[in-house]
């Protein structure tokens, strides 16, 4: 009985040194964490930083802090909610496409969406102010679509992911009145989906 213990117990050792959490998405995983602490400060701060930091809005073009709220919003949420809503999707998507791309075109991506999405919204909308990272949510969504592209060829999960997701968002926008940025959805996909296909070329 004694040996046959012994055997059992040397094994989950054995297993339990194999096993360990690796830091398996770096961009991805900073990105989550710098959300996270946005958040969290712009709630404890009642709001404010969100203002001065983590939307975006038409400002003056001599406020500094207008060109850092351009890539700020994307990590600005209005609360847990909103932001558990996101971060889902990104850390699901997110390490995919950093195993596919490499953390240096993800970044790329997400600085780009958030550049895009600032400007458009404060050049058409300029009294509403854009915070969170749902741009970018469906940048990766669209990204994701896109999994090997031959010349001449689209594929077809990218058209059914571009029909469902942004024919719903230009369909909310038209007939729905909520306080989601359908908007930012459908510019931050129609990014995704043109930088896939870029670095598709580029591969």
């Amino acid at each position: 009985m004694l040996i046959s213990q012994k055997g059992p117990a040397m094994s989950d050792a054995s297993i339990s040194r194999r096993w360990r959490v690796s830091f398996n998405a770096p961009a991805t995983l900073i990105f989550a964490a710098l959300c996270v602490a946005a958040t969290a400060l712009n709630l404890a701060t009642g709001g404010m930083t969100n203002r001065l930091l983590f939307s975006t809005y038409r400002a003056s073009l001599f406020d500094p802090l207008m060109y850092l709220r351009l890539f700020g919003h994307v990590i600005g949420h209005s609360g847990w909610d909103h932001l558990i809503g996101n971060m889902s999707y990104v850390l699901l998507l997110g390490p995919l496409l950093e195993e596919k791309y490499g953390s240096r075109d993800l970044v790329a991506v997400i600085v780009v969406t958030a550049f895009v999405t600032g400007i458009l919204n404060n050049l058409l909308f300029p009294g509403v102010a854009l915070c969170g990272a749902s741009g970018v949510v469906f940048a990766m969504i669209l990204l994701s679509s896109i999994t090997s592209i031959r010349e001449g060829e689209i594929p077809l999960t990218f058209i059914l992911v571009a029909v469902l997701y942004l024919g719903q968002q230009i369909v909310d926008g038209l007939f729905v009145r909520d306080n989601i940025s359908q908007f930012g959805h459908i510019v931050g996909g129609t990014v995704g989906a043109a930088l896939g296909f870029l670095m598709a070329k580029k591969d």
